[in-house]
């Protein structure tokens, strides 16, 4: 697994002896249960549900609450110095179809994130990240992004500044902006393709969901269908 600093150098001063002191002490003495609950690692892309063309990689640490629902802190990188950029719930179908439809705009469909290989669990053996990649098949992600940080040379704001914004998921290729999974995929020794490849059996496993088609349009570059990954929508709402 390739490692990923974190995407912004944070304004302000370097630790003091005495924070040092602080930290080494809070270690000792106080627990981190929640933290250490934090035992899945998954990588993808998210462009913002509003400028869709603010897009963000995110390296998600996730628990698994129970086989519904699942639970992440976002950073821009895997290291100790990685910042802190925002959350994810992520809910399985059953639970989304019991939302209220106001809610429901909040929640952006995954299948067109696993099915284009984007979405990884970065270390894992073959054969664990596509069971993982599975049970995830037809879920939901409510995310928000706090810190606007990229590893691109216009990325580097030093603060989380501004308000949340709601961030949604690639459902067509040619929307993620030309480089930022390559770059993921070259930082991190990870082909994208070939786990495209590797999850084609999941295609009889899709159903069209809800989100597909909100951003459809919207990105300047031509977009194509992700084999298996359709807008709801357009089809019976009984399916």
């Amino acid at each position: 697994m390739g490692r990923t600093g974190p995407a912004a150098e944070v304004d302000g001063s370097p630790d003091s002896m005495k924070t040092n002191v602080l930290e080494a002490g809070a270690d000792a003495l106080q627990t981190d249960a929640p933290t250490d609950q934090l035992d899945i690692y998954l990588v993808g892309f998210h462009p913002m549900k509003n400028k869709p063309e603010e897009q963000f990689e995110a390296h998600h640490f996730c628990q698994q609450v129970n086989e519904d629902f699942a639970q992440c802190s976002l950073y821009d990188g895997n290291t100790s110095h990685a910042n802190m950029t925002g959350i994810e719930y992520i809910i399985s179908e059953k639970l989304f179809k019991r939302l209220p439809e106001k809610e429901k705009q909040y929640w952006h469909p995954h299948n067109g994130e696993i099915l284009s290989g984007q979405l990884v669990a970065p270390n894992l053996p073959e054969a664990a990240d596509h069971e993982l990649m599975k049970e995830k098949m037809n879920s939901y992600g409510k995310t928000w992004h706090t810190w606007n940080t990229t590893h691109s040379a216009e990325g580097k704001v030093q603060l989380p500044l501004g308000e949340p914004s709601l961030a949604w998921s690639f459902n067509r290729f040619g929307e993620p902006k030309p480089g930022l999974v390559e770059d993921r995929d070259k930082r991190m020794n990870i082909d994208s393709a070939d786990r495209r490849r590797n999850r084609q059996d999941l295609l009889p496993l899709a159903k069209p969901q809800q989100g597909v088609d909100v951003l459809k349009g919207q990105f300047p570059r031509g977009a194509q269908a992700i084999p298996g990954v359709e807008d709801k929508s357009s089809n019976a709402q009984s399916q």
